[in-house]
């Protein structure tokens, strides 16, 4: 965002902007609720979204308290005491502010904050969010959002009530790709909100998924919503902004630095029920999302890749290093974690049904003993299968019945493929001693409606 700017707002325009008619006090001051809401922005502006001490104090005194306070050098912290000062010799805060307004409504944007009806109430779980052995400071502050710039017709906390994160490598296989996109398209096609950072890769697949089945995705960016990174998926940005929503914590003009990544990814991770990891490298910051959801205490799941992958080292070492992360394979595993307790459970992955699958034991003894080829007589084939002459011909009587065995005049014999073939595909419905076959993982199964 650019730096210059002085004077303070003037009185609030529609929509509570700086620049138009509102209700002034008799010295032509904005509103409260202006003034509160600037003050956010200026002090996001100040310190970087997620600043502990910054959320401590504007929980104890209000936004606008809260940066009268910084402003007059009251920093209960010496970091935070000299970001202010510097910050502040290059402009206004509140200034910048009111000029980052206006930048949002010629760009079509709102900001949202927690005065409003649809702030997401999900991420206040981030005041909870502590990281063992932190030695960086953009893993130590990890506090919840001041506000939310957002592009999109969307309400924002009726789109994340729902939300499921997509994450992962930005150098994706066609597997990894493959899976983000069968995943978002799912995911939407239940009416799940796909989340994701935007990125090329993992993320962008999980978003075309979702906008492929007609669903609501959101992107969280790092960066100022009017230049999106990366530029190359700027496309993309522009379709997520028509049917769902663009979001950020930085304002318009903001550059996408690298400690901003991190930062981002505790929203995506504590704004959602669960974040999936589909593919992600020994370093990848799909790994610290993950990790952000589950000390957050929110579902985090994995898909497994190949043992040989290097795209998939950081997903396996997240199963290895938490207990609590889940193995997941589609969409049906990522609902049965996220979804209602007791009615999502994903159904037992099992083979192909065979007319063999519901024999007893007799019967599959006899049918054992014929011979791979030629036909042998019911003494000889009671006598291999251990059973008595009067069993043999009641079961492979239901053998036949089957079109397992075939009858000739020499004895029994196993019947050809082609007519077992034709038995298989129009085989009965099997007993209960036999499960139905369920629908491979990375198909989009038919599960119900899973809203909590």
């Amino acid at each position: 965002m650019d730096d210059r700017g002085s004077g303070r707002p003037g009185p609030a325009g529609p929509g509570g902007r700086p620049g138009g008619d509102s209700t002034t006090d008799g010295g032509g001051d904005v509103s409260a609720e202006e003034e509160r809401r600037v003050a956010r922005v200026a002090l996001t502006w100040l310190a970087e979204p997620g600043t502990r001490a910054v959320h401590r104090l504007v929980q104890r005194l209000g936004p606008v308290a809260a940066l009268d306070l910084l402003l007059d050098g009251g920093s209960p912290d010496g970091w935070l005491h000299t970001t202010v000062a510097a910050r502040s010799a290059a402009a206004d805060a509140r200034a910048v502010a009111a000029e980052a307004l206006d930048r949002a409504d010629r760009l079509g944007a709102r900001l949202v904050t927690p005065d409003d009806d649809e702030w997401p109430a999900r991420v206040a779980g981030l005041a909870t969010l502590q990281l063992p052995d932190v030695t960086r400071r953009v893993d130590g502050e990890t506090a919840p959002p001041l506000c939310f710039w957002v592009r999109g017709s969307w309400p924002l906390g009726e789109a994340l009530e729902r939300s499921v994160a997509v994450v992962g490598a930005r150098a994706a296989t066609g597997y990894g790709q493959h899976v983000a996109t069968e995943l978002g398209y799912g995911l939407a096609e239940r009416d799940w909100t796909v989340v994701s950072g935007g990125a090329f890769g993992i993320d962008a697949a999980a978003h075309r998924g979702a906008l492929n089945a007609g669903g609501l995705t959101v992107a969280v960016l790092a960066c100022g919503l009017d230049r999106p990174y990366p530029m190359g998926n700027t496309a993309l940005f522009d379709q997520i902004a028509d049917t769902g929503l663009l979001v950020s914590e930085w304002p318009p003009g903001a550059e996408p630095l690298r400690p901003r990544f991190l930062i981002r990814n505790r929203v995506i991770a504590g704004g959602t029920l669960g974040t999936v990891v589909v593919e992600a490298s020994a370093r990848s910051g799909a790994t610290q999302t993950a990790r952000r959801a589950i000390y957050t205490g929110r579902a985090a799941m994995v898909v497994p890749g190949p043992v040989t992958s290097a795209m998939s080292v950081g997903a396996h070492e997240l199963l290895r290093e938490f207990p609590k992360a889940r193995l997941v394979t589609g969409v049906a595993h990522v609902l049965e974690e996220v979804g209602r307790i007791g009615a999502d459970l994903a159904p037992l992955a099992r083979g192909p049904q065979r007319p063999a699958d519901a024999l007893d034991d007799d019967a599959r003894s006899l049918l054992e003993a014929l011979p791979r080829r030629g036909a042998l007589g019911v003494d000889g084939l009671a006598a291999r299968a251990r059973v008595d002459v009067r069993t043999a011909l009641r079961k492979l009587s239901l053998l036949e019945e089957l079109s397992l065995v075939v009858r000739r005049d020499d004895g029994y014999a196993l019947a050809p493929p082609a007519r077992q073939k034709r038995a298989t595909s129009a085989s009965p419905t099997p007993t209960p001693t036999s499960p139905a076959p369920t629908t491979p993982a990375l198909s989009r199964p038919a599960v119900g409606d899973a809203r909590p």
